[in-house]
């Protein structure tokens, strides 16, 4: 399924000024900050790479789901769907769990 474009381009508006590098992944596209997953898109969803310690506290959140790729949840990261992304004040809050996980992690 390609990625919604439109998505993509709002989170590039979020990460703007920092050093990020864009990635196809997971087929979809994803978002890479000091070599580190941040969050990504596939089809109309985010991913967000929250974390161990943030992954319980992101599922409880409206509109956010497991990451399954696998046939297994993929611990520590979620989907959020279109929903919980409508407003650009929700959207920088999915990004921003994403961008300060990727930074807690050594430079790759």
């Amino acid at each position: 399924m390609p990625y919604n474009e439109k998505l993509v381009e709002r989170v590039r508006g979020v990460l703007a000024g920092k050093a990020f590098k864009e990635r196809k992944m997971f087929g979809g596209l994803t978002f890479m900050l000091r070599g580190n997953m941040c969050c990504g898109i596939e089809g109309d969803r985010l991913m967000v790479r929250v974390g161990p310690e943030k992954y319980d506290e992101a599922l409880a959140r409206k509109h956010a789901e497991l990451m399954n790729f696998t046939g297994r949840p993929m611990k520590g990261m979620v989907f959020v769907g279109p929903k919980g992304l409508a407003s650009d004040k929700e959207l920088k809050a999915w990004v921003q769990r994403g961008v300060d996980f990727a930074l807690s992690l050594p430079a790759k």
